[in-house]
């Protein structure tokens, strides 16, 4: 009998090489959401 695939030790893992927990992907995105608001607030500003 073969043995059964080895399964990640931890389910949050995101098989990703960048970020490698599923936390660290919510917090790239909350981020650059963060970044573009920044950005829309600035542009709103100097182009009016």
């Amino acid at each position: 009998m073969n043995p059964p695939p080895e399964t990640p030790d931890n389910d949050s893992s995101t098989g990703l090489p960048w970020p490698r927990t599923w936390r660290g992907v919510y917090l790239f995105v909350f981020g650059c959401f963060v970044l573009v608001v920044i950005a829309l607030t600035l542009f709103a500003r100097y182009f009016a």
